[in-house]
């Protein structure tokens, strides 16, 4: 294969490749790359990859859209708070959180207590 000059020959430490099945299309298939990592590795590190424990994940946006993607594939309940009332329905409907509260409103962080 050619892909824009270069040869289809790669070398690389063995301990740093995965292989990927045949069976798996390459255009379903990613790495988690540095922003998977930094959500994955503590997630399972401290035991936070159990199905029925509930997450709170404080400010939607960068690193938080993967934690909340983890945590629902991992069978958690999870909620994000954010000071945006706009991200309640990406939150929600897009990602798959639980719950949505905005941090600075009073009345329902009461409620979240």
């Amino acid at each position: 294969m050619n892909y824009g000059g270069y040869s289809d020959i790669i070398v690389a430490d063995e301990h740093f490749v995965v292989g990927i099945p045949d069976n798996l299309p390459l255009h379903a298939v990613a790495p988690l790359l540095c922003a998977g990592t930094t959500v994955f590795s503590p997630m399972k590190y401290y035991g936070l990859n159990k199905p029925g424990l509930h997450i709170a994940v404080v400010g939607l946006g960068g690193l938080r859209h993967i934690d909340v993607k983890f945590a629902k594939a991992m069978g958690m309940k999870v909620t994000v708070i954010d000071v945006d009332p706009a991200k309640k329905q990406e939150a929600v409907e897009r990602l798959g959180a639980d719950d949505f509260f905005l941090s600075q409103d009073q009345e329902q962080m009461e409620v979240h207590e």
